[in-house]
């Protein structure tokens, strides 16, 4: 009775309901039409379930009362998500249509910029929103690292991995959560990852164009994420000078200059 009242309270229940439907339901295809195995009928289906339980505590803690047109469009890069990362372990076990996979991916790429775009001109850009896309993003990226590790090498999986090396680090040094001034440079970079790990996933280059091409994204990477590493310390410490010195105001003033609102 509580779960239902919850559902009849809340307008995001049915999007997020209907977003693992589809998730089934692009299974199911990918089940008769390209021969997907248990090993990969399992994966997304668990995937499935998680996105499910994970986007339903999000929403509730943050007691949002509309799930918002942006969100669907992200929900709909999770189904693609889902469906790429379905394929990838099924991989393990059998060949898998790389078409299949790269189109997903190619697809869920390009929508990324559509999310943005629709939370702004819609005026529903919200924090979670932003963290929604960002973990979508994050997790086809490492997705398509295990792809393309296959015939490159484990080393690639450091692009995927990065982000929640850096997470986890976080929760060590608090002074890494602090908040990046918004970079066109981190936003090129980041999407360099996954265009030059579809194209290597797609098994058209050579191997070693391909190694070169993933060691320069990867060499990219760590620039950008030292850089903002870097950045975050030096702030850290300007802060913790202000404050010594009884300066509040600046240090009131340098916390604000590095508040970015969120790309969604």
């Amino acid at each position: 009775m509580a779960v239902q009242e919850l559902y009849d309270t809340r307008p995001f229940g049915p999007d997020i309901t209907a977003g693992m439907g589809m998730q089934l339901l692009v299974l199911e295809v990918l089940c008769r039409v390209d021969g997907l195995g248990t090993v990969g009928w399992f994966t997304g289906c668990l995937f499935a379930v998680v996105t499910w339980a994970v986007l339903t505590v999000a929403l509730r803690r943050t007691w949002t009362t509309s799930f918002g047109p942006a969100n669907r469009v992200t929900l709909a890069r999770t189904i693609l998500v889902g469906g790429v990362t379905a394929l990838v372990a099924d991989s393990f076990a059998r060949r898998t249509p790389v078409t299949v996979l790269i189109v997903f991916a190619a697809v869920a790429l390009v929508l990324d910029a559509v999310d943005g775009q629709v939370a702004r001109r819609t005026g529903t850009a919200t924090p979670l929103g932003a963290r929604f896309d960002m973990e979508v993003d994050a997790f086809l990226i490492l997705v398509l690292c295990v792809h393309v590790a296959i015939p490159l090498g484990a080393w690639v999986l450091a692009i995927g991995l990065m982000r929640y090396a850096f997470v986890a680090a976080s929760w060590v040094l608090p002074w890494l959560r602090g908040a990046l001034p918004p970079s066109m440079a981190r936003k090129t970079v980041a999407a360099l990852q996954g265009v030059v790990l579809v194209v290597a996933g797609t098994g058209i280059l050579p191997r070693a164009t391909a190694v070169t091409a993933v060691a320069v994204a990867l060499g990219l990477l760590v620039w950008s994420f030292g850089r903002d590493v870097v950045w975050l310390w030096r702030t850290r410490a300007g802060e913790a000078s202000a404050v010594g010195i009884g300066a509040p105001l600046l240090t009131g003033l340098r916390v604000t200059s590095r508040r970015a609102g969120p790309d969604r």
